[in-house]
């Protein structure tokens, strides 16, 4: 993707964590920011720490909405549409992390609410916003491929959003869908998937954010890649 000043990305749970992390170094390159996340204070916080190097339009909510994410989509319009989306929003469940045979199915739905269908979501509620060459990045997670104890609820929303992602990708090829596993990081999710643990040793989630901007900048295949991986060797696994 060549540099252009217009460039235009919409991060959802852009307050703290890998949305913050990634909007900075975005702003960094002169990318127009619409940022959103649940809690106000700290995305008014946010907002005015990115307006100090690029165009920021901050929208609280949640992505559960569907009077948000039509909010969302009216500020890429004016914006002149959107060259990224990157659906990094979402919400472990219970914590600590409950086994499957106890997890509270009213908050299995919840999860599934919040981590799937609202990512689908949020991307109908854009779709008419998507310049021909947007890429498309959907945070997911190593919970969705391999079989943690205790991670049962997230994991299977986290697997459920990889299948979604990679069917949006045969449906359409026109587009760069890629559904990315950030890696382990210092966050307060994962703390809350750990209360009480020491989590110091987790990468920050800065450390990720390199693999994400060589898939918004480059010329990648649909597909799952690891964005430490990336980060790391500048080649998708395996390579």
């Amino acid at each position: 993707m060549a540099q252009n000043p217009t460039r235009t990305a919409l991060i959802t749970g852009a307050s703290r964590g890998l949305g913050l992390a990634l909007a900075r170094a975005l702003a960094a390159q002169g990318w127009q920011l619409i940022v959103d996340a649940r809690g106000k204070e700290a995305l008014q916080a946010a907002a005015a720490d990115l307006s100090a190097r690029t165009r920021v339009t901050a929208v609280p909510g949640t992505i559960t909405d569907a009077n948000h994410r039509h909010a969302l989509a009216q500020a890429a319009a004016e914006m002149g549409g959107l060259d990224a989306v990157i659906n990094n929003a979402g919400i472990l469940g219970p914590s600590p992390q409950p086994e499957l045979l106890n997890y509270p199915l009213a908050m299995l739905l919840e999860v599934f609410r919040v981590n799937v269908v609202s990512q689908l979501g949020m991307i109908q509620a854009v779709a008419s916003c998507l310049k021909p060459d947007a890429r498309l990045i959907n945070i997911t997670s190593d919970a969705g491929v391999e079989a943690y104890p205790g991670w049962g609820g997230y994991g299977a929303s986290k697997a459920a959003l990889e299948q979604l992602s990679a069917v949006l990708a045969a449906e359409n090829p026109h587009w760069r869908i890629y559904w990315v596993d950030p890696g382990d990081m210092r966050t307060q999710m994962h703390q809350e998937a750990f209360p009480g643990e020491d989590i110091s040793d987790r990468p920050l989630p800065e450390e990720s954010v390199p693999g994400l901007l060589q898939l918004l900048a480059g010329d990648w295949p649909n597909g799952r890649y690891q964005a430490q991986q990336l980060a790391q060797t500048g080649q998708p696994d395996g390579v």
